[in-house]
């Protein structure tokens, strides 16, 4: 790959991954409710399911799926039941009273975490249809395919990584500010809503329009 083809891909990489969608919001969600370094296995799992995504590009599954509108809509509605199921749980949330500087947060297990955010990613059409759309345009059809798609995986997965350390981040501390269960109770069904929202928007994507 070319230095200045990468460096295009590069920025490109940091416009999709500061873009607000289902994956910003769920590592929000773990940075608000677990802290940083416990909410950021999440991210961990996002990424997992963003490397699944670009073998499937580069073994051309991706043109298979895109081209069968059973395929398409299986994979969508599993996203939106799988994001309504994480706006449910979020709702019902317990607070913490925090107005107790010894409180301690809840221990998410990071497996869990890790599932969660593959799941996250890998349930979204929309994202494999977009890089079924986009990567080829970055890739040279007369060099190796296998060496190219590897640098492109990786670039996407570090970027992704440092900006969902951003959200985590964010989250984690903003939940310092939340002093009472009530502000918490708020947050959690902030949290809800944007987890609905993601699921609603998921669930107008068409085969078509792809």
């Amino acid at each position: 790959m070319e230095l200045q083809t990468w460096l295009a891909f590069f920025a490109a990489c940091w416009v999709i991954s500061l873009s607000p969608g289902a994956g910003a919001i769920a590592s929000m969600s773990s940075g608000l409710q677990y802290g940083f370094w416990r909410g950021y296995w999440n991210a961990l799992g996002l990424q997992l399911g963003l490397a699944l995504q670009i073998a499937i590009v580069g073994a051309g599954v991706g043109a298979i799926l895109t081209a069968s509108a059973t395929a398409f809509h299986a994979i969508k509605w599993f996203g939106v039941a799988y994001l309504v199921y994480l706006a449910i749980k979020q709702w019902r949330a317990l607070p913490m009273d925090m107005s107790d500087d010894a409180a301690v947060r809840p221990i998410g297990r990071p497996m869990a975490l890790v599932f969660r955010g593959f799941l996250v990613n890998i349930s979204n059409p929309k994202a494999l249809v977009f890089m079924l759309a986009v990567l080829p345009q970055f890739i040279n059809p007369h060099a190796p395919l296998l060496i190219q798609y590897v640098v492109i995986g990786v670039t996407m997965i570090c970027v992704d990584l440092i900006v969902m350390a951003g959200y985590t981040g964010l989250a984690s501390k903003v939940l310092r500010l939340l002093r009472t269960p009530t502000q918490q109770k708020r947050m959690n069904r902030t949290f809800a809503g944007l987890f609905i929202g993601a699921a609603a928007f998921m669930a107008t994507l068409r085969k078509a329009a792809a």
